[in-house]
């Protein structure tokens, strides 16, 4: 992650391996660094981000940009993966009125339990 500073606005430059995202609250001033940035490295421009490592989504509402990340596609890969897609959800792994108490633990647990 890089900070760059341009006439007063500060530019987020975050890269991973041999991707790279940019973010500044200035449209004008990010295309101008964008442009710049690819005369002197070869790459090319993929249009606004919607997945870096996890799903980001924006919400320009009330002339403020809230950007948020998520993981669901990941969340979702990994329960296809291991055949958990269609499991039924339950709200907790415990019996109804189960009630756990201090002294109601394993003295000698299993490693590979854990």
């Amino acid at each position: 992650m890089w900070i760059v500073m341009i006439d007063d606005a500060c530019i987020l430059l975050g890269a991973h391996i041999n991707d790279f995202v940019i973010a500044c609250v200035n449209r004008q001033i990010l295309d101008g660094f964008r442009a710049r940035l690819l005369d002197v490295f070869e790459g090319t421009y993929e249009g606004a981000l919607q997945h870096y490592l996890r799903e980001v989504t924006h919400d320009m509402d009330c002339g403020k940009c809230t950007t948020y990340l998520s993981q669901t596609h990941y969340a979702e890969k990994i329960l296809r993966t291991y055949n958990f897609w269609i499991a039924s959800p339950h709200l907790t792994p415990m019996h109804p009125n189960t009630h756990l108490n201090k002294g109601d633990y394993d003295k000698n647990p299993v490693p590979d339990f854990h």
